[in-house]
Order: structure tokens, then sequence, then C-alpha cells
């Protein structure tokens, strides 16, 4: 179950004024979990540690699933979640972080974005995901790479307390029985690193600021595509996979 501490953290995380902030990387979320879920046309969909219901609203606008449901530990993103007034929108509730209140083989998928860093026991919440879904799809920020040292601090403070690479997150749904089906990396676009830098930092505003950040978004962005999965890889911020049950059971816990 999770602490105290960690519910009390979250509970008025979403009472904060970064609407605008939270929406547009939903947006760039969402886009990814229906590029890997394109192959599969799931009707019932739960998403766990929803938030404030951006990506939702997304799903809920690109008509993704006939019926959505939501779980997230933060009463205040509950309550936001419901004011959407979502039409697939079905039921939104808080739970542990843990137990899922719903019974075996529930739902056709479960995305979970962005919170996999966030937990602590992340084998208990992916065996309950398994438990309740046929196929699971998974985003998480690639932390882990050069100069990570340096930045401990400022991923502590946003509540990450593990890290992963394509590779790592593949083993750890390997060591659990899952199967990745699609994946894709995915570099943060010019337009969040906009907002960011000018709004979130207040940065003065100049053509060679926006530049420099677009040069490097499709300065990586090629090379990826034509030095190949590796490097893109290396370059991405965000991976996502979509899995499902595996034939065989490999966790030994």
């Amino acid at each position: 179950m999770l602490s105290d501490e960690v519910k009390t953290a979250y509970d008025d995380f979403y009472t904060h004024s970064d609407t605008a902030w939270r929406m547009l990387g939903a947006k760039f979320k969402a886009k990814n979990l229906l590029d890997v879920c394109k192959n599969i046309e799931p009707k019932t969909v739960l998403e766990v540690g929803a938030g404030d219901g951006s990506i939702l609203h997304y799903l809920n606008e690109w008509n993704f699933g006939k019926e959505l449901y939501a779980l997230e530990i933060a009463q205040s993103g509950v309550e936001l979640i419901k004011k959407r007034n979502l039409g697939r929108l079905k039921a939104a509730q808080t739970f542990d972080g843990y137990k899922i209140p719903y019974p075996d083989d529930s739902f056709d998928l479960i995305i979970l974005a962005h919170v996999l860093e966030h937990v602590e026991h992340e084998r208990i919440l992916i065996r309950e995901l398994k438990r309740v879904a046929k196929y699971i799809a998974i985003e998480v920020p690639r932390d882990y790479r050069f100069g990570v040292d340096n930045r401990m601090k400022h991923f502590l403070d946003y509540g990450h307390i593990n890290m992963y690479t394509p590779t790592s997150l593949r083993f750890l749904l390997k060591s659990e029985g899952l199967e990745v089906i699609a994946d894709k990396v995915s570099i943060t676009q010019p337009e969040v690193n906009y907002f960011n830098e000018f709004v979130n930092k207040k940065s003065p505003k100049s053509f060679l600021k926006k530049l420099k950040i677009a040069a490097e978004y499709y300065i990586k962005n090629n090379l990826g595509n034509v030095l190949g999965k590796k490097k893109k890889e290396q370059f991405a911020n965000a991976y996502t996979v979509l899995t499902k049950k595996s034939d065989q059971n490999l966790h030994i816990f």
C-alpha cells in the first residue's frame, strides 16, 4: 500500500495552475500510446495514475476505446477528471497505488503513462496490471542518460525514484511475463520545449533560442533515422511499449 507520506504529497498536486503545461505534454503522450496500440481495438480502457485526466481528454476526443476508466492516488486529480465531463468516461476513483479495485481480466487495455518511474514497488503494480488487463501500454521517460549523475536532484524533485532505458524496461517487463508487441521511442517536440523554456522557466524569448531548440530536435531525429534503432533509443526522451501476457511466466519472486 502507498505510504501516508507519499499519499499526502500527491493529494494537492493537481491544484496547481499548470493545466496548459500538462495538457501540452499529454497530447504527445496520448499520440505515442495510440501509435503503439494501432493494431488493437480495445473497447474497455483503464488509465492507472491518470493524474488530472489530460491523457483521457485526448483519448476521448480521438475516440479511442468505447469505455474509459481512471484510477488515481490524488483526490484532487479524480475531481478534475470528473469535471472534464468526458463522454466515454464510465468511472474515476482513487486507489492505494497498488491494488486495482476490479476483478481479473476486466479490461482490454491498461495505460500507465509516466507513472512507473514514481512507483516504489514496481513489480507489485505490474502484476496487478497483468491481473486485470489483456494488454498493457506503458510510457516512461528516458532519464538514464549521459550526465545523469549531475541531474539526480532534478529527478528526485519530480518524484522519479526509478530510471529506465528502453533495454532495462524491456527486461523488467519480460522478467514479469510480459511480451513487448510494439514499441516507440520519441524525442521531446520543439513545441513542448518552447513552452518549458519561455513559459515555465520564464526565459526571454529569442529567435536564436527557438532556432537552437528546433535544430537539436531535427538533428537528433534525422540522425536516429539514419543510424538505426539503437541510436534512436540513445537520443530518445521517452519510450513507449505495448505488451501482452506472455505464454511464459518468467518471474521467480
